[in-house]
């Protein structure tokens, strides 16, 4: 078994019997170019802090309630990985948020209290406003250098998958746009799109023909898997540093 099949099959024993996320995650989805050498230095002291960025999904719009949101079940999740330290996840950013909006909100934190992690979510909202890719990757190269002068880590999320914004947006330049500014900045990309989609086309997880009455639930369920793969993919990151 790899490393990181190991490290998905130990965060799957973490949910009670019965409440496992109904979905598996391919393991060729998760990569990191290199290790998180801050995260792991944080996890050396008492506290990681990690930084969340994004739209609607990272404040748990749509969830059964506020603590459905992906990046807190992310924290804990890392809490029960590394129940020695404590594990602070910050969330900025809202529905209609775009990266533009992000660059405002990565004020400098004070002194002592800056992140280890920041996990930046783009192109989705870009995509369907039809901003120009090329603002995007402006935007987003300058609040990544700000972010490296925080000597933090940086991991990528890109766009969410759905049959209507793949039939209604030209979301491919939005998507290949994101991969060189990662690549430039030697940092991963978690691929939520691809997770989506293969969550889609498996059956697993398909959020535009989910009845009404169940798409709470639905998106508890979506954001307790992209919570599981987000925590396998920093674990992962962790354990090269190490």
């Amino acid at each position: 078994m790899s490393r990181i099949a190991w490290i998905l099959a130990a965060l799957l024993l973490a949910f009670p019997a019965g409440a496992a996320p109904a979905c598996d995650i391919p393991t060729e989805y998760l990569t990191v170019p290199r290790p998180l050498f801050a995260t792991a230095r944080a996890l050396r002291s008492e506290t990681l802090r990690i930084l969340v960025l994004g739209s609607g999904s990272v404040t748990g719009s749509g969830a059964s309630a506020p603590e459905g949101a992906w990046p807190t079940r992310l924290q804990n999740l890392l809490a029960l990985q590394y129940p020695e330290r404590a594990v602070e996840v910050a969330v900025r950013g809202g529905r209609g948020i775009n990266v533009n909006d992000h660059l405002a909100l990565l004020r400098d934190p004070p002194a002592g209290q800056e992140p280890a992690l920041v996990l930046w979510q783009a192109g989705t909202v870009e995509a369907v406003r039809g901003m120009d890719p090329d603002e995007m990757t402006d935007a987003m190269l300058a609040g990544l250098e700000r972010i490296r002068g925080w000597g933090a880590d940086t991991i990528l999320i890109d766009q969410q998958f759905s049959r209507f914004l793949r039939a209604n947006t030209n979301i491919e330049p939005y998507r290949e746009k994101l991969r060189l500014i990662a690549a430039a900045a030697g940092a991963p990309v978690f691929r939520r799109y691809d997770l989506m989609q293969h969550w889609v086309e498996t059956g697993a997880i398909d959020l535009e023909r989910t009845p009404r009455p169940e798409m709470a639930a639905t998106i508890d369920r979506l954001n307790d898997c992209l919570a599981r793969a987000m925590a396998a993919l920093i674990i992962q990151g962790v354990s090269e540093a190490r």
